[in-house]
């Protein structure tokens, strides 16, 4: 796998229109995560340095095919003296693949303060780091190589008896990554498309699905960095006519909660086990 400053990378080619590279891919359709990571890095290639993203919400809208660039399209919304709206449209081929809204707020504010406790968990250390995967999740491990995920064991896990399926996920970026916290919010945008609608397969174990990222939103709350292990804790309150709700709060390792994410995904059932494959065609 490529690093992720390379992934992330997009070139401008106009005042706000930008290109991803293209880069070697295990997968049949581009990673959800990474395009929601790069349209995020151009919506802030257009704002104002004193501008911190705080939150974005993104659509899945037709698969993106890793062979290619996309093409990163973005629409100067809003521009406030303490928010910043920024529209943008990832396009291949002519079509657009995803839409996104990203919101920034203005450094300095000052409000309230408080937080969730972050739930008990082993440390990510005593975790297997995966490498024992077979079938589809192999490809996913050799695509997020450069990324460290360890899933909770279900005999270690501290269960919430009113969450219906639920897990929670040790990740970070493994080789050390730069002092640039743009670079560790669009990293962690990467990274909070993995794993998450896997949360709404704890309680079907078994079951052969077709499943895919429909729509994402994530809230940025505190500094972080996504060199060092973070706390993904996973739930899924709902699923029905084929599509499941999931959602998620990260925590660093000191306990604060950095960011919270939510998205819906397919997971439809009575498809060929070779359709049914983490990044099955978005339809």
């Amino acid at each position: 796998m490529a690093d992720i400053e390379d992934i992330l990378a997009v070139e401008r080619i106009d005042d706000d229109i930008f290109r991803s590279s293209v880069f070697a891919s295990a997968l049949r359709r581009t990673f959800g995560g990474q395009v929601a990571g790069q349209a995020l890095v151009a919506a802030t290639r257009t704002v104002g340095v004193q501008f911190r993203v705080h939150s974005l919400h993104g659509y899945f809208l037709r698969p993106g095919k890793p062979d290619q660039p996309t093409v990163f399209l973005v629409d100067r919304i809003r521009d406030g003296r303490s928010f910043v709206t920024r529209r943008v449209n990832g396009v291949q081929n002519g079509e657009t693949i995803f839409s996104m809204s990203a919101s920034f707020h203005v450094a300095g504010d000052e409000g309230i303060e408080h937080q969730d406790t972050m739930p008990p968990a082993p440390d990510p250390e005593s975790l297997p780091d995966g490498s024992e995967l077979e079938g589809p999740a192999k490809a996913l491990r050799a695509e997020w190589d450069n990324f460290d995920v360890r899933v909770v064991p279900e005999d270690q896990l501290v269960k919430h008896g009113w969450f219906a399926s639920q897990q929670r996920v040790w990740f970070r970026y493994r080789k050390p990554l730069p002092d640039d916290q743009l670079l560790h919010v669009c990293t962690l945008a990467y990274m909070s498309d993995m794993t998450l609608l896997g949360s709404s397969n704890v309680a079907h174990r078994g079951v052969v699905l077709q499943s895919a990222s429909l729509d994402h939103a994530m809230w940025f709350l505190r500094p972080f960095r996504a060199d060092d292990w973070l706390l993904y804790d996973q739930t899924s309150p709902s699923a029905s006519g084929a599509r499941a709700l999931t959602q998620g709060r990260i925590y660093d390792r000191a306990g604060r909660m950095v960011a919270a994410v939510t998205q819906e995904g397919l997971t439809r059932t009575g498809v060929p086990a070779q359709k049914a494959s983490f990044m099955a065609e978005r339809q």
